[in-house]
């Protein structure tokens, strides 16, 4: 979960301030954690717990209000009878990375990823990113070579993993839908050969850089292992102590 979480700092300097540059700072002094981290690390608490995603997005989300949420989210954190309202965005695909290492059945990961996804994000595509992202850390973490995950991952969505990020970046804009980001992210994983590689490349596009390094950062943790000791060690000086709790005990669950 490091990775996704490294990723999204990353990228959180360059969301607004898009860069089409690889040689970027990963941390700045501007950076910081956003609402990709804070609803991964809450995805995390609530397989952990109780499994009720609905009550564990409000609680983090209200513990972390100013994390950048979007504003259909932040409308349904602040209402009193929350309910889905059918998005695309890639919300239900930045925080979705712990239940592809939580579980051990293809099966199972999709239909945890779906239900993720529905409590806020029902609409189809909204699910299809979910499920895209963690169907990808579940085979990167059982050892599928990219090639495999590639035509999986492709042939299952519907996603175009043929392009590489040198076709896509000179037209690429700013895009929060799951159709419009999740693709890009999964290919700068595919083409990267370190996870330093993933998270630049991500941010390299121009697009919503903190979510799609998050996601990016989260496969290609799952493919190559920890992240650095050095880049570990910045992310924790970074989070508050509630979410590395968090953080450590999805860990040594997973790991044990």
């Amino acid at each position: 979960m490091i990775g996704a979480i490294a990723g999204d700092i990353a990228g959180s300097t360059f969301e607004f301030q898009p860069t089409s540059r690889l040689d970027i700072p990963f941390f700045a002094p501007q950076s910081r954690f956003t609402d990709d981290t804070v609803l991964t690390v809450a995805t995390a608490f609530t397989l952990l717990t109780d499994g009720d995603y609905a009550a564990n997005y409000r609680l983090f989300g209200r513990v972390y209000p100013l994390a950048g949420y979007g504003q259909s989210f932040r409308k349904w954190l602040g209402s009193d009878d929350p309910q889905p309202y059918n998005s695309w965005g890639n919300g239900s695909a930045m925080r979705v990375s712990p239940v592809g290492y939580f579980l051990d059945e293809e099966k199972d990961v999709l239909a945890e990823a779906a239900r993720s996804a529905e409590v806020t994000h029902n609409h189809p595509e909204g699910v299809k990113g979910a499920q895209a992202v963690a169907l990808g850390v579940f085979l990167a973490r059982r050892g599928e070579d990219k090639d495999t995950i590639r035509q999986e991952l492709g042939s299952r969505f519907g996603y175009d993993l043929a392009r590489t990020t040198d076709d896509i970046r000179p037209g690429y804009r700013f895009d929060v839908s799951c159709q419009g980001s999740v693709p890009e992210a999964i290919i700068c994983f595919l083409e990267a050969g370190t996870w330093q590689e993933a998270v630049s490349l991500a941010i390299s596009l121009g697009g919503d850089a903190d979510t799609q390094a998050c996601i990016a950062g989260a496969l290609a943790e799952a493919a190559l292992g920890p992240v650095d000791q050095t880049i570990e060690e910045q992310v924790r000086t970074m989070l508050p102590e509630h979410l590395l709790q968090v953080v450590d005990e999805f860990h040594e669950k997973v790991m044990a």
